[in-house]
């Protein structure tokens, strides 16, 4: 294998993301149930009353159920929104549509509130292809919430969403990798 951690992580996410689409479907459901379950407790045991969260792609750990639940709780939700200079824009999604973003992931669509709308967050749940037993965090490659939280002056905790074989002993890194604050799986929530 190559020295090169670019050419690791590209290797890697080829790996997760081929394991992702082939996995059957009533593993899948069965993983969405515990995903949801483990994300409501994380929202009890932190307190959150605001949360941001991404909207999942189908082979994506299914954030939807998590998210309705939390909206019938009054609990405001900020969706990530992409832009062409790599920055995310941030939406609580009035209008409940959904669109496919620059990079065929789902946006929500409502009223845009900036890149600085997540800094009032009380909890920041991210997409991730692997995290490592550090809290180090391999992304799908497009620097979105490396560069979204490498910029923030006081996060709040941030939690990454795999599935359990996705939490791993180590990822490949580089300097702008930012690490997570602790990671859900259907079965687990562990705090780095």
């Amino acid at each position: 294998m190559s020295d090169d951690p670019s050419v690791q992580k590209r290797i890697l996410r080829a790996e997760l993301r081929e394991r992702r689409q082939n996995m059957p479907n009533h593993e899948r459901r069965i993983a969405t149930e515990g995903f949801t379950a483990r994300l409501e407790e994380l929202v009890g045991s932190t307190g959150a009353a605001s949360v941001s969260c991404y909207l999942s792609m189908p082979s994506e750990p299914d954030t939807r159920p998590f998210v309705e639940w939390a909206e019938a709780r009054g609990i405001r939700v900020l969706f990530p929104v992409t832009r062409d200079d790599g920055l995310l824009d941030w939406t609580v999604g009035e209008s409940e549509d959904e669109i496919l973003g620059l990079h065929g992931t789902p946006e929500a669509v409502g009223e845009l509130l900036g890149p600085m709308a997540i800094n009032d967050v009380d909890l920041i749940l991210v997409p991730a292809a692997a995290i490592d037993a550090t809290g180090m965090r391999l992304g799908w490659g497009r620097g979105y919430f490396d560069k979204t939280l490498g910029s923030m002056g006081k996060c709040p905790p941030v939690y990454a969403v795999v599935f359990d074989n996705e939490f791993v002993e180590e990822v490949p890194r580089e300097v702008h990798d930012q690490p997570v604050n602790g990671v859900v799986t259907p079965t687990r929530i562990h705090a780095f």
